[in-house]
């Protein structure tokens, strides 16, 4: 691309998360990009979010609170109107860091058409505040995006040609549309390049749609795993299973390195627990896939 100022277009779907909404409305304008066009894409919310993007709508180059069929519908709509060279959405209770539209910008400068992703804090506000980082870079060294969902999906970023080629978020999926899009893009042949660096907050909390929805979450997931790398499709299943006891398996599994001395991974934990069971698998694959769950 000849341009080095590349216009980022950022979409946000909006529905009853007032009380996160502003700050991640902030962490986006306050990035102070010169070619920024962000786009709001509220649902109906009814909850105080339209007055809070009404506060902020002179930043705004779109905006509009209407009934949409979903997260991946109310996306969609916002990258059909989204005139950018580069493509981004960041739900409404999670924030971008500082300064990241210019990471993203002299990323795709220098690499050209491709999906970009970077690690991730995840935070939970508790009484006490918990928070831990992600390793998608290590990962992506060890696995196929058709294999695990690696990516945290606020740290991640594409080119509008890229968006082109592979087309829009399955609107029939409302928890695994990211993850199916990636495994659409990888199959299409377009290129993945990781960024080494932090570039949002992932906040996890009561209302989060992937714990709400944790079982038809599981399910979607496994329909996906079915449809693009069905011998995964067995263990998955036995991982789905599994996790109404992970708890119990945890605790187990800690004492297990207790008397080892040394660190047991999930994985083989269960091959040594259930060996019949879980015989045919490997401890990585077990690894790789429980951590989606």
């Amino acid at each position: 691309m000849e341009s080095k100022d590349l216009r980022i277009s950022v979409v946000t779907p909006s529905f009853n998360q007032a009380e996160f909404l502003e700050q991640t409305i902030l962490s986006v304008i306050g990035q102070n990009y010169s070619e920024l066009e962000y786009i709001i894409m509220d649902g109906g919310s009814t909850d105080g979010s339209v007055e809070i993007i009404r506060k902020y709508e002179k930043k705004l180059s779109f905006w509009i609170s209407e009934k949409d069929n979903g997260q991946s519908h109310a996306i969609n709509k916002g990258f059909n109107r989204a005139t950018g060279d580069i493509l981004l959405w960041l739900n409404s209770d999670d924030m971008l860091l500082p300064n990241v539209l210019k990471i993203l910008n002299e990323e795709v400068v220098k690499r050209g058409d491709a999906v970009y992703f970077g690690n991730c804090i995840h935070f939970e506000e508790t009484d006490k505040l918990k928070t831990w980082g992600s390793n998608a870079l290590g990962l992506a060294r060890n696995a196929d995006i058709k294999d695990v969902d690696y990516i945290i999906q606020p740290s991640s970023f594409w080119t509008r040609k890229v968006y082109e080629d592979i087309g829009p978020l399955s609107e029939s999926l409302h928890y695994g549309f990211d993850w199916e899009w990636f495994i659409r893009a990888r199959i299409a042949g377009i290129p993945f390049f990781p960024v080494n660096k932090v570039l949002s907050l992932y906040r996890i909390h009561e209302k989060h749609k992937s714990s709400e929805g944790s079982g038809k979450r599981s399910s979607e997931l496994l329909s996906i795993v079915r449809k693009y790398n069905p011998d995964k499709a067995e263990l998955f299943e036995l991982l789905i299973q599994e996790k109404r006891s992970r708890k119990t398996n945890s605790r187990v599994q800690n004492l297990f390195s207790g008397i080892l001395n040394k660190p047991v991974s999930y994985g083989h934990y269960l091959k040594f627990s259930s060996y019949q069971k879980y015989k045919k698998f490997s401890a990585k694959d077990i690894n790789a896939l429980a951590e989606m769950l």
